[in-house]
């Protein structure tokens, strides 16, 4: 009868984890942001009445996914237990209790079945805007970032807030957009919700307390037996990174055990004076991230297998920065961390560990303007545009296959067609290929980078806001493989850009991004001779 029980809780396990994917589909599908229609950027949960994540929609970021993990607590602690009603949503955009940046929105939804409070969903959508200074590095203060809506009712008693509409409205560029979103978010907890109550009836469920507890026991008991499978002990990393300005040395000290993780980021560089700073949370997530890569990958995400993987940091160091830093473009340093780890396993678990990639996306926002006094030809329209686009350099070589050339990892997002982003406003791709020999070698070669060329139609010029890394110090090679190719950034005559900050080009150029490669695996001399020679004949390396 256990095990009839046991199978029977599996299915329902299954089953729960096609709802949140559900709910994540109806996010994408109704989205009005390019980013999370076209690349996913986002995520979607079910969390049990304490807070706690039961299942994660496979659609979605680590940096979203294990963040908004931590942040449902955050709003049963603000809205208060009692306050919860049938017909709520809440919302926030705050950086230290949700995913760590203004420019990401997460709604939570309770849902209540036959008027009893059986749980909560929660997604979070990366937005295009929210207005201060634009997505971008060069604030001093959160402040300058851009609108912060603390935890409160986005609907109360199914009842939306227009007064929160309103001051939403009245403080970004692109408010059909972000407010569009909004109802997205919205209607994708609903989704779930619906799902939830469907599964609930079809299995004869009250309350999700005995699924939850199956699903807790198991994710753990799995994840401490995946832990005592491997070395113990203590090891320890560093990564210098560009940094805005100045380097930045991320350090990490691992204590490995049967009983889980420890990651202390002790010797980390301070807060930095512009956006590139990291709220503990996204660190969290993404130290957890890199450690279940390794340790536990098969294991599903939830709150159980999450739990034996804790992190520490000096409070004001980079990797801990505390109100009011700028935090906007988080996700550069966040981006890093997965790698950071790696490097310490790599002295515990030789042979393993892939080298380092490109690591952060090279995210950009380019605003779009008519040049004033321009004629328009009959027919044309000009238009003002933000547009938001992702690119990714390449992943590390891993110890038996090569690296994946122009690939997000660790965020996982999707390219964005250049059709999907030339549609949203006036910009013109004139290039997007594979940038040769940028990949490093080895026995293992790094994955290459990309070439990304753009210009404004005609009529228009723009600026952009550069958030970019890997262009002084490149992914670093394991084993006796070599770093990949450092990224550039420049107009098409030539002219060298800085690789983080806003900056203007003229009508009559174009921007250039050369994006970096991954690091390469084992020494050159002992790569396959076949394998050289396909590169060289499919163009992925600049020798002959």
């Amino acid at each position: 009868m256990t095990a009839l029980a046991d199978v029977h809780n599996q299915v329902m396990w299954n089953r729960l984890i096609s709802v949140v994917e559900e709910q994540a589909l109806t996010l994408v599908r109704t989205a009005f942001s390019a980013s999370v229609r076209e690349a996913g950027d986002l995520s979607a949960g079910v969390f049990d009445r304490e807070g706690r994540m039961m299942a994660q929609a496979v659609t979605g970021t680590p940096g979203h996914v294990n963040s908004m993990a931590a942040a449902v607590g955050h709003f049963i602690r603000e809205i208060g237990e009692a306050n919860i009603e049938e017909g709520d949503v809440y919302i926030t955009n705050d950086p230290w209790l949700g995913t760590g940046h203004l420019h990401d929105i997460t709604f939570v939804t309770p849902s209540f079945r036959n008027a009893t409070l059986v749980g909560f969903f929660a997604s979070t959508a990366h937005v295009v805007d929210v207005g201060g200074r634009g997505y971008g590095p060069d604030a001093h203060e959160v402040y300058e970032e851009g609108i912060c809506i603390p935890i409160m009712p986005f609907a109360k008693r199914g009842e939306v807030d227009r007064g929160l509409i309103k001051i939403v409205r009245a403080n970004v560029r692109e408010p059909d957009q972000l407010i569009g979103d909004f109802y997205s978010l919205a209607a994708c907890n609903e989704t779930g919700h619906r799902r939830l109550m469907d599964m609930m009836d079809e299995y004869g469920l009250d309350g999700l307390e005995a699924l939850r507890d199956f699903i807790f026991e198991n994710s753990r008991a799995a994840t401490l037996d995946a832990l005592k499978a491997i070395p113990h002990g203590t090891a320890a990393n560093t990564m210098t990174v560009d940094g805005f300005g100045a380097p930045v040395t991320l350090a990490v000290t691992l204590s490995v055990g049967p009983d889980g993780v420890h990651a202390d980021y002790e010797g980390t560089s301070p807060v930095a004076d512009r956006g590139i700073n990291v709220p503990m949370i996204y660190t969290t997530a993404y130290t957890a991230y890199g450690l279940k890569c390794v340790l536990a990958p098969e294991i599903p995400n939830n709150f159980a297998s999450l739990e034996p993987f804790t992190v520490s940091a000096p409070e004001g160091s980079i990797l801990n920065a505390v109100h009011p830093a700028p935090v906007a473009v988080r996700h550069i340093l966040g981006h890093f961390i997965p790698d950071t780890v790696f490097g310490a396993l790599a002295r515990l678990m030789p042979d393993v560990i892939p080298a380092e990639g490109a690591g952060s996306l090279w995210n950009i926002i380019v605003s779009m303007r008519p040049i004033p006094g321009a004629q328009a030809a009959p027919g044309e329209t000009r238009q003002s545009t933000e547009v938001m686009m992702f690119n990714s350099g390449g992943s590390g070589a891993r110890p038996t296959k090569d690296g994946l050339s122009a690939t997000a990892f660790p965020s996982g997002v999707m390219a964005m067609p250049v059709e999907a982003i030339e549609h949203t406003g006036p910009l013109i791709f004139w290039r997007k290929e594979f940038r040769e020999g940028s990949g490093g070698r080895g026995r293992q070669r790094g994955g290459l980078g990309q070439v990304v060329e753009i210009g404004a139609d005609v009529g228009h010029h723009f600026h952009f806001n550069a958030m970019f890394d890997r262009v002084d110090h490149p992914a670093r090679g394991r084993e006796g493989g070599e770093a990949g190719a450092p990224g550039r950034v420049m107009l098409d005559d030539g002219t060298p850009m800085a690789a983080k900050g806003r900056q203007y080009v003229p009508p009559e150029r174009r921007l250039v991004l050369e994006l970096p490669g991954g690091g390469g695996f084992g020494p050159p001399e002992e790569r396959d001779a076949e394998l050289a020679e396909r590169d060289r004949v499919r163009g992925m390396t600049d020798e002959g």
